[in-house]
C-alpha cells in the first residue's frame, strides 16, 4: 500500500510504525475470509482491509476522526484472525492499537459512551470493585428488560448467578513443590479473580504437582489489556508497569523460569510488553518479562504430564482468539487434553471469535450476541460432554448461551492428574456421577 506521510509525521515513532505496517498491505483481501465482523455484517469497512483504509486516511491527514471511522474501528474485535490469514505479514494488532489511541486523544465521544468506557476502565481491572459491581448487577438483573440501553442490559446479563468467595491463593505467596524442576510466577489477573477463582486454584495445584514452584508476586495485578484496547494508553501502561516491576524483582531475586498466564487475552498483551514499553525507561525489563511469558499450556508441555484415562468424556475445545491468533498456540491445549485421556472434538469454523473480546460484549452487544450464537451452535454440534477453553472471557460468553458445562482446560488437566472434580461439572446435572480419571 502506498502512503504519503511527511518526514515530520514520520518523526513520531508510532506514526512511523503504522506507516511501515500500512506499506506491507497488498490489498489482497484474504483477511475478509476470516474476519468475524465481515462475516456478520458484510460491509467492507467492517473488514481488516476496510479498516486499514480508514486508519490510513485518518493518520495521514491528521484529522479528527469522524463518527463513521470510529464506528467501524470500534466494531473490530481485535481477534487477530486476519494476522493468521495475511500472507504479507501485516501487523494489524499494532496498527489498530495506534488507531484506538489516536481516537481516544482526538475524538469526543457521546456522553453515554464516555461514561460507559470510564466505568469499565475504573471497575473491571480492579477485582474488589468488580465484585461489588457484580453484586449490584446481580440485584438489578431481573429488571434488565426494562432498560432501553442494550449495553446496560448486557452488563446486567453478564452477572453470574453466584459470585465466588475470594481465594486466598491469589494473595502474594510461594507455593512449594516436591522434586522442584522450575520456579514460575503465576499471573492471577483481575476480572478472573472475581468471576472464577477455580482456574487459579487448579493451575497452582497442577503446576506444583508436576514440579513447578509457583510464586504469586507482590504488586502484580491487571495486565493492562482492557484499557489498552480502549486506547487509554496512560492507564494501561500504569498497570502493566506494576507487573513488570513485580516480576523483575522476582527475576532478580530467586529467579524465574517463566511467567505463567492462564487467561490468554492477558498473555497476548504481556508478550507484547517489549513493544509497548520500547520507548520508555522500562524497555529492557519489559522485554525480559515478555521473553519468559508463557501460556499455561506452553509450560505444561515442558513438564511431564502423566497419561490419563478419562476416555469416556468428549471435550469440545474452544480455541480462544488470543491464544490461536494472538499467540499462535494452536495444538498444545488439545495435545494435553488428549494425553490426559479426553476425547477432543474441535468445532467447525474454530477460527471465528465467540464475541467476548474483552469488553466487546459490553460495548457492542448486538454483534457479540450474533457471534455467540454461531459459536454455541458449532460447539453443540459435536455433542460434547464438556466445553473447554483457555480464556475466562470466552468461558463467560459461551457459558451464557449453552447448558453444556464449560471449564478451563487447566481444570480438566488438574482433575485428570489427581485434583478435584471441577465445580462447574459437579454442579451440572448432565454429568455422570462417576467418570474415569487418571489413577
Amino acid at each position: 500500500m502506498q502512503t504519503t506521510f511527511t518526514e515530520d509525521q514520520l518523526e513520531d515513532p508510532a506514526t512511523k510504525m503504522s506507516n511501515d505496517i500500512l506499506r506491507t498491505c497488498v490489498h489482497c483481501g484474504f483477511c475478509t475470509a476470516t474476519c468475524p465482523t465481515y462475516k456478520i455484517l458484510g460491509d467492507e469497512l467492517d473488514s481488516p482491509r476496510g479498516r486499514i483504509y480508514l486508519i490510513k486516511d485518518m493518520l495521514e491527514n491528521e484529522r479528527v476522526p469522524d463518527e463513521k471511522t470510529v464506528k467501524h474501528i470500534d466494531r473490530c474485535l481485535s481477534c487477530l484472525a486476519c494476522m493468521t490469514t495475511c500472507p504479507s505479514g501485516v501487523h494489524y494488532m499494532h496498527l489498530v492499537d495506534h488507531a484506538r489511541e489516536y481516537i481516544e486523544t482526538t475524538y469526543k465521544r457521546p456522553w453515554s459512551d464516555r461514561i460507559l468506557r470510564w466505568v469499565l476502565a475504573k471497575i473491571l481491572p480492579y477485582p474488589m470493585r468488580f465484585r461489588i459491581a457484580l453484586l449490584g448487577a446481580k440485584i438489578g438483573r431481573p429488571f434488565a428488560r426494562f432498560i432501553p440501553d442494550v449495553r446496560l442490559q448486557a452488563m446486567l446479563e453478564m452477572a453470574p448467578k453466584t459470585i465466588p468467595p475470594v481465594s486466598r491463593n491469589d494473595d502474594p505467596q510461594t507455593f512449594p513443590t516436591q522434586n522442584k524442576k522450575m520456579r514460575v510466577a503465576l499471573m492471577t489477573g483481575c476480572a478472573q479473580k472475581a468471576l472464577n477463582t477455580d482456574i487459579n486454584d487448579a493451575t497452582i495445584r497442577l503446576l506444583t504437582r508436576l514440579g513447578a514452584e509457583v510464586v504469586v508476586a507482590e504488586g502484580a495485578g491487571c495486565c493492562g489489556a482492557l484499557t489498552h484496547h480502549m486506547g487509554k494508553t496512560s492507564e494501561s501502561h500504569t498497570t502493566a508497569a506494576k507487573n513488570i516491576k513485580a516480576w523483575t524483582r522476582e527475576m532478580q531475586g530467586d529467579g524465574l523460569d517463566a511467567i505463567v498466564i492462564n487467561t490468554s487475552g492477558c498473555g497476548t498483551t504481556i508478550k507484547d510488553y517489549g513493544h509497548m514499553f520500547s520507548k520508555t525507561d522500562l524497555a529492557e525489563n519489559a522485554k525480559a518479562v515478555a521473553g519468559i511469558a508463557m501460556d499455561v499450556s506452553e509450560i505444561l508441555m515442558k513438564l511431564d504430564l502423566p497419561v490419563g484415562g478419562a476416555e469416556n468424556l468428549t471435550v469440545a475445545y474452544h480455541a480462544a482468539c488470543s491464544l490461536q491468533h494472538g499467540q499462535q498456540i494452536k495444538t498444545f491445549p488439545k495435545d494435553l487434553l488428549k494425553k490426559a485421556g479426553f476425547k477432543v472434538a474441535e468445532p467447525a469454523d474454530s477460527h471465528l471469535c465467540c464475541g467476548s473480546a474483552g469488553t466487546y460484549n459490553l460495548m457492542q452487544p448486538e454483534i457479540s450476541k450474533q457471534l455467540k450464537s454461531l459459536k454455541v451452535q458449532t460447539l453443540e454440534a459435536v455433542k460434547p460432554d464438556i466445553i473447554a477453553a483457555g480464556n475466562i472471557g470466552c468461558m463467560m460468553q459461551i457459558g451464557g448461551g449453552t447448558d453444556i458445562p464449560i471449564v478451563h482446560t487447566v481444570e480438566l488437566l488438574d482433575w485428570a492428574t489427581g485434583g478435584p472434580k471441577p465445580p462447574a461439572l459437579t454442579a451440572s446435572e448432565k454429568m455422570s456421577p462417576k467418570i474415569p480419571i487418571l489413577r
